[in-house]
């Protein structure tokens, strides 16, 4: 199995290779484990990044279960972690991604209802995103995108400690922690 579709085209890649040949690699947090916090709890990140997503690099190195499986889950979790920051209770979107938002849904409330009402008609577990062509998809399971340039996961471990079952509570503060710098590099990368 090749690991290019599942690399980054910008200069931050999402999944890479480690030394060892075939080998993935959980990128490191850019943030302390607290600092998401009260968008997203220690317990919550220790939890969803220091359990979940490093299991799923762990056992594609292992060879164990499904590699497409384990890959797309270790590329979505390493997408979902680089793009978030220390929060900001007026965190906007910012230069090229603003004028992004602005041109395919008029402003970012817009987006954001918007964004809502797809994320809510998940059934079950997913994941959904702002897609380079200015769509907002979502992903069943896990599945590996080329497309992906803000993604949202949906899966009850993403929410379930900090929110119960208030998901819309959980992505209005998902807003204030989304690091726009990255989004926009994203839009830049292709």
């Amino acid at each position: 199995m090749t690991l290019d579709f599942i690399k980054w085209t910008t200069n931050q890649p999402v999944l890479t290779e480690a030394k060892e040949e075939g080998k993935l690699v959980q990128e490191k947090l850019k943030y302390a484990k607290g600092d998401l916090d009260p968008c997203v709890s220690e317990d919550t990140i220790n939890y969803h990044y220091g359990k979940l997503a490093r299991a799923y690099v762990d056992r594609y190195n292992a060879g164990e279960g499904d590699p497409d499986f384990n890959a797309a889950g270790a590329q979505l979790h390493n997408i979902l972690f680089a793009q978030y920051q220390i929060p900001k209770s007026s965190n906007q979107p910012v230069g090229i991604s603003s004028e992004f938002i602005s041109e395919h849904f008029g402003d970012f409330d817009k987006f954001k209802e918007e964004f809502l009402k797809v994320a809510m008609g998940i059934q079950g577990s997913g994941w959904a995103y702002l897609a380079k062509n200015g769509s907002i998809k979502t992903i069943k399971n896990h599945q590996t995108r080329s497309d992906i340039v803000l993604l949202i996961d949906w899966w009850e471990h993403a929410w379930a400690l900090d929110y119960q079952s208030a998901k819309d509570k959980y992505l209005e503060n998902q807003w204030k922690i989304i690091d726009w710098s990255v989004i926009n590099d994203r839009l830049h990368g292709g």
